[in-house]
């Protein structure tokens, strides 16, 4: 107990006193040697004050990023200042920002000088080790659903102890339980860079979540994510080549229950193509919490502004999934004009109403993306404690022979919903016309309003809004009236699609192959079809689908970490055709 008690207090002291050198998102050179004693000490201390059991709610619901929050934390260490009272700048509009730092007089004059006010500021003025606040800093989760606000506080991935107990100060500061992934069985590390829930239980992450927790398996985890979070899906992506902290955040965002804002690289290039077979696993996988497939809106990886991809020597993880929701607000990273202008274009569109804030995080003499990470990575937020949830799937295009289009939500809040409205209109210059939203089903908190039959072609504009019993009133979107659900009256056709006996077998990817391998098959017609992967002799090593596939396009999967290095085929065999492709297994 002496020994680990020492080594805790040599790590507050070295860190302490390296805090003023910006410590990496990545490991500090000794930081790795240090983990594995580091997590003994956490592990055998007795955590006195802290809640080290699963909460005792029946309904845990850890909130989603889009939610209403009470406050972003940040870090000021007293790097990348500029980008800090960027990020203060505009979220003071919106909810306290609350700064962690050593001297908060030093703080506010650097934001006076500045011209950012000291309106919407609190300051917590105590030890760190470092900026990265979304790695280390407590998750919001609703102890029943919609009420029992609780923070919920993993083991930090780095031997940072400074860092690893700020959660339990902002839980102070707000007056909230916190509880804590720490002593065994429910020991947990983790990190928020790659977490990322729906707020209905599902979650992702890369499977770094479980290369750090070797002592667990992955049901294990699963459970401490079930009884701490509410997570009952957690979904796990094969890590990438070249995203040496392997956080999701660097390629991915959920925009919504059901929208995924994925990072696209051009064909080929860098992590390109893992990241595109780890989004066709869960898009043929699994589906949104509305029972439908996940939306998906690309969105460029740049180039650093040395021209470099980062497999490429020196090359930096450009990204511009790495934003931040601050209610109505959006803040996001930017690099150069050349990117920048079609990110912002996709943002705007994908985002109806947000206020978007992008904020350069590679200036010159302030690159924070050269240390991979940009602004999801150094903010945090504590959500409301007063939630009215308003949970919608956005209607798609209706047939113009429809007499109505319902409109669904699942509306809830501690005290009771008093009234729900659909607002509606086909010109937003008119204004909006409302009709009421009645409880249709009373288990799943379903209300439903009907908005009337419109013309062929006519494009409609809506959103939702609800008053609880208490007088609280949200709308959904959250930026409404300015940003609004839209969809069409289409006309729709009745003949049908002649079948033929096409078949097409697509590369596979990515080839070479080390882990999740896409293999993507495109069919005119329903039929049986079999893909074997066969060695260079031709023997048989495995048979990875055999069934019927229905016209269209189907994605199967190879997981290549189960077989030898080397070269193989993949053939694809129908009834009437056979088709074969190379395969470089790594």
């Amino acid at each position: 107990m002496k020994k680990h008690l020492l080594l805790f207090v040599s790590l507050c002291f070295v860190f302490k006193m390296n805090a003023q050198e910006e410590l990496p998102k990545d490991f500090a050179p000794g930081e790795k040697e240090k983990m594995e004693e580091y997590l003994n000490s956490i592990r055998n201390a007795k955590h006195k004050s802290l809640i080290v059991t699963p909460p005792p709610y029946t309904k845990l619901r850890n909130a989603a990023e889009w939610e209403e929050i009470q406050t972003l934390n940040i870090t000021w260490t007293g790097s990348y200042t500029n980008i800090h009272r960027a990020i203060i700048k505009a979220a003071q509009l919106e909810t306290i920002v609350t700064i962690i730092c050593s001297d908060s007089n030093n703080v506010k004059s650097n934001l006076t000088t500045n011209l950012v006010p000291l309106t919407n500021l609190k300051f917590l003025q105590i030890p760190y080790n470092s900026i990265w606040a979304r790695d280390y800093s407590g998750n919001s989760v609703y102890g029943a659903y919609v009420d029992s606000l609780i923070l919920v506080d993993w083991i930090y991935n780095r031997p940072r102890p400074l860092d690893d107990v700020t959660p339990t100060a902002i839980a102070a500061a707000f007056g909230l339980p916190i509880y804590e992934t720490k002593t065994p069985p429910w020991d947990l590390v983790h990190t928020g860079g790659n977490y990322m829930s729906d707020g209905f239980g599902t979650a992702f992450s890369s499977t770094l979540t479980v290369a750090e927790n070797t002592t667990k398996t992955v049901a294990q985890i699963d459970t401490i994510m079930k009884k701490f979070m509410g997570i009952n899906r957690y979904i796990k992506m094969p890590t990438l080549p070249y995203d040496g902290i392997h956080h999701i955040d660097m390629h991915m965002k959920l925009l919504d229950e059901e929208t995924l804002l994925w990072g696209e690289y051009p064909a080929g290039i860098a992590d390109g193509p893992q990241i595109e077979a780890n989004l066709q696993y869960i898009q043929s996988t699994y589906n949104s919490v509305y029972g439908t497939p996940y939306k998906v809106i690309r969105i460029p990886m740049p180039k650093d502004k040395n021209n470099k991809w980062p497999n490429q020597s020196g090359g930096w993880y450009c990204t511009y999934t790495n934003g931040v929701f601050v209610n109505k607000t959006y803040i996001f990273p930017t690099y150069y004009q050349q990117y920048d202008t079609t990110a912002i274009r996709i943002l705007k569109a994908s985002l109806p109403g947000y206020k978007l804030v992008p904020i350069d995080v590679d200036e010159a003499g302030s690159t924070l993306i050269s240390q991979s990470g940009a602004i999801h990575c150094i903010t945090h937020a504590v959500h409301t404690n007063d939630p009215l949830l308003i949970s919608h799937q956005q209607i798609k295009n209706s047939c113009d022979f429809d007499p109505s289009y319902s409109v669904k939500a699942k509306i809830m809040h501690r005290t009771g919903i008093n009234t729900a409205k659909v607002y509606w209109t086909i010109d937003t210059l008119l204004g909006f016309n409302q009709v009421p939203m009645t409880l249709t089903n009373a288990l799943t908190d379903e209300y439903t309003g009907t908005i009337p039959q419109q013309a062929l072609g006519k494009t409609i504009y809506y959103y939702i809004e609800a008053s609880a019993t208490s007088g609280k009133t949200m709308q959904r979107p959250i930026t409404a009236p300015l940003g609004r659900n839209t969809f069409k009256i289409v006309l729709c056709p009745t003949s049908s699609v002649k079948e033929n006996n096409g078949f097409e077998f697509k590369a596979a990817y990515p080839n070479p192959a080390s882990a999740i391998t896409c293999i993507p098959l495109s069919s005119n017609k329903t039929q049986a079809i079999k893909v074997s992967l066969y060695s260079m002799m031709g023997q048989l090593v495995d048979v990875i689908y055999d069934g019927e596939i229905n016209q269209g396009d189907k994605n199967v999967f190879l997981f290549a970490d189960k077989y030898a290095k080397g070269v193989y085929f993949l053939e694809a065999k129908t009834n009437t055709t056979t088709k074969t492709q190379k395969l470089i297994i790594k």
